[in-house]
């Protein structure tokens, strides 16, 4: 037993000497197996001098390795973290609070895989601490988060230099695929390093730029098998770039670990984070110009703040100044509400719907918008949209809509306000808030959105919760609007909060609208069986 490891040393041996040989005669490719020589390791602290020994707090060490032969270099820290360098010069940051001692080691490969390493201590000084978004990140044990599927811009990209996605903002479960699929969790271990898991279900959702990583090619993102098995360790330090408004703490994975969308990142700027919400900004790549953002929620089903504790609203409007009923005629009051017809363009949605005077009728005190698959003027739907405008505009209120929404793929019903000046100052210069959208292909999803300059279509400031049994059950759907805030519920449960400040439209007068919409860009596919359904109101109120 004991020479044991001689026959497999010699065994070995012979192996690489044929396969070398074989190369050499047959392929000479690889070319000749060479070890890195004479490796050098030196680290600047950065603001150390005679006065800061340890550095200027910002906890950065810039690392440069040289060697002979060297291919490329592989920096691994005590504090769990590791990177690839091509080049052999790396800065790094060291985030734990106060003076620590750190060990830094370089692996030197070469060619044929062969390498070296050399490991040098260094103490470092970091100010930087961020204990409530680390608590807030792990839930102070352990916390799994999930793409914000359900929410507007859950994906999107800008600019590199600007802190919005510009460029393109993800609809609500437009992805689709295994991007939804992933599971991240945060963790502390014993000795309060944050651990990183992800449980991607087998595949990975893959930037175009980087089909090559998961071994694919091809000009568009693409799903791939992708390992991301095994733990990974995370360090918080500060961001990189000053967000307005954002935590200025940045989230750095090691070993290349990413979070759901590979852009070939593995730090992220937090730009907010709550119990149950997180929005990051990754910059994609070395020396990009864009900027990718994700949204995350502790929902599995990607909805926005359902992680909490349920906070019931408190109204501070009694006094009715506004209702319908809807229990006389057989048709929308006259004195109540106007007709808008026809397609208008698609809406500005590419909506297939035609609206017409006949699609809203009322019967035994419930007005049904209907949505019919018939053909008309060149459309093969039909349905109603139908306002209060220059009838009750008012400022400021709570508005109250009791509801019973459609079935079938496509249908798209909603109870909204747009600003009275639409046309005067256009879309979305007068303001929009949806009290409540819903589109069938999304289960029992309600989503509550404000639309306004800088944050409108796929960049709407939006949450979403879920509630079960829309179509088949009445729910109250309320906003509560005041001159310093903007709240969404549904049947008086908060899910979405919004600050009014001085700067946005809403804070001028705004009309009431309900109609039912059939596909477009938030509808989605529509279902070629779809015969007919409705939206059915029992009651419009409001209050002040």
């Amino acid at each position: 037993m004991k020479r044991f490891p001689f026959y497999i040393s010699t065994l070995l041996a012979a192996m690489l000497f044929l396969l070398h040989s074989s190369c050499q005669d047959d392929d000479n490719s690889l070319g000749d197996i060479t070890a890195p020589s004479g490796l050098n390791l030196e680290a600047r602290i950065i603001g150390a001098d005679d006065e800061n020994e340890y550095g200027d707090g910002s906890g950065l060490v810039e690392f440069l390795a040289s060697a002979e032969h060297a291919t490329n270099y592989k920096f691994t820290f005590s504090d769990k973290s590791s990177e690839l360098a091509t080049s052999g010069n790396y800065t790094h940051r060291f985030t734990t609070p106060g003076v620590n001692d750190y060990i830094a080691t370089v692996i030197a490969s070469g060619t044929g895989g062969v390498s070296t390493s050399k490991t040098i201590n260094l103490t470092v000084f970091s100010e930087f601490d961020d204990p409530e978004t680390k608590a807030l990140l792990t839930g102070e044990s352990s916390k799994t988060w999930y793409l914000a599927k359900a929410l507007p811009a859950h994906l999107g990209v800008g600019p590199a230099e600007g802190f919005s996605p510009d460029y393109y903002s993800a609809t609500p479960f437009e992805k689709g695929d295994c991007f939804y699929n992933d599971e991240l969790t945060f963790s502390l271990d014993s000795n309060g390093n944050i651990v990183f898991e992800q449980d991607n279900k087998g595949e990975t959702f893959f930037n175009a730029d980087y089909l090559s990583v998961g071994g694919g090619s091809g000009g568009e993102d693409a799903c791939l098998p992708f390992d991301t098995s095994g733990n990974k360790f995370v360090n918080l330090a500060p961001a990189v770039s000053e967000a307005p408004g954002g935590t200025g703490t940045q989230l750095i994975i090691s070993d290349g670990g990413f979070m759901s969308y590979y852009i070939g990142a593995s730090a992220y700027d937090i730009l907010t984070i709550e119990e149950d919400y997180m929005e990051v900004r990754a910059i994609m790549g070395s020396n990009s110009t864009l900027a990718w953002y994700l949204k995350f929620t502790t929902d599995p089903e990607g909805g926005g703040n359902n992680g909490g504790e349920e906070e019931m609203l408190e109204t501070r409007f009694e006094n009715l100044v506004w209702s319908d009923e809807f229990d006389e005629g057989s048709a929308p009051d006259p004195a109540n509400w106007n007709f808008e017809t026809g397609n208008n363009n698609g809406w500005g949605n590419n909506e297939s719907q035609y609206y017409t005077e006949d699609n809203a009728v009322i019967d035994d005190g419930v007005l049904s918008i209907n949505l019919v698959a018939e053909s008309i003027n060149g459309y093969n739907y039909s349905s109603s949209r139908i306002t209060t405008h220059n009838k009750f505009d008012f400022t400021y209120g709570r508005v109250e809509v009791r509801a019973k929404l459609t079935e079938g793929g496509g249908t798209w019903p909603a109870i909204w306000m747009l600003g009275s000046n639409f046309q005067e100052v256009e879309w979305p210069g007068c303001g929009e808030i949806d009290i409540m959208e819903y589109v069938a292909n999304q289960h029992d999803v309600i989503h509550g959105t404000l639309h306004f300059p800088g944050n409108f279509a796929g960049n709407a400031v939006s949450e979403s919760t879920v509630i079960d049994d829309v179509a088949s059950d009445f729910h109250n759907y309320t906003v509560e609007w005041t001159e310093d805030q903007i709240i969404f519920a549904v049947d008086n449960k908060i899910f979405h909060k919004f600050d009014n400040t001085p700067d946005t439209p809403f804070h001028n007068p705004f009309f009431l609208i309900l109609n039912v919409a059939m596909g477009g860009t938030f509808g989605g596919e529509i279902d070629p069986a779809f015969e007919q359904s409705s939206m059915e109101v029992e009651y419009v109120r409001v209050y002040q």
